[in-house]
């Protein structure tokens, strides 16, 4: 009966070791490097500010100054994405501009724009006839209510004014956008988003 030569069982098996390593070691430094330390990648694909963790919108029905005055207050920022903004209504240059941007992003989503809600917060008096006419499809709510306080509390407060919020359809507050920004990031974070999500 043949026996193996110990020295090239041994080399056999420093090489099974080598490839084994190959595999191993790198797998187990990602490990280390990720759980083990406070070291995170410092770039990151989405365009717009993550809010982390997601915070969870208290659930409001708020009126609509555009619908009829017996109408009940809406329920809103659920079963899909919304984009959100918030303002005074007073149609300035800024508000003018970040509710373009708004409707811009949602028609260029083509065949996908129906799962994305325009929402408006006016928390002052609005001028929501001229609204209507200049961005059809944004709904106004009248967020200056007592209803209201908890929503906005959850809103981050620094530039509002130049601020788009992404809302999933559970209701959670997940990223903002500076409506002065390209506008192309928004759009390329809600095709991201749409794609990716099997809910809304």
């Amino acid at each position: 009966m043949d026996t193996i030569d110990p020295g090239l069982r041994a080399r056999n098996l420093r090489t099974l070791a080598l490839l084994a390593s190959l595999f191993l070691v790198p797998l187990a430094l990602a490990f280390c490097t990720y759980y083990g330390s406070a070291w995170r990648p410092g770039r990151t694909v989405n365009h717009g500010e993550l809010i982390s963790p997601a915070r969870p919108l208290p659930a409001a029905a708020l009126p609509q100054p555009q619908a009829p005055p017996d109408a009940a207050p809406a329920q809103f920022l659920r079963e899909q994405w919304s984009l959100v903004y918030i303002g005074n209504g007073s149609c300035t240059a800024e508000c003018r501009e970040a509710l373009f941007v708004m409707r811009s992003a949602r028609l260029a989503l083509n065949n996908d724009m129906g799962r994305v809600a325009q929402v408006f917060l006016v928390d002052a008096e609005c001028c929501s006839a001229n609204l209507a006419q200049g961005y059809p499809g944004v709904r106004v709510f009248d967020a200056t209510g007592a209803t209201a306080t908890a929503l906005l509390a959850q809103f981050p407060r620094a530039a509002r004014e130049h601020t788009l919020f992404v809302v999933d359809p559970l209701g959670n507050l997940m990223m903002s956008y500076d409506a002065r920004a390209n506008s192309r990031g928004l759009l390329e974070d809600l095709q991201k988003l749409l794609r990716l999500s099997h809910i809304g």
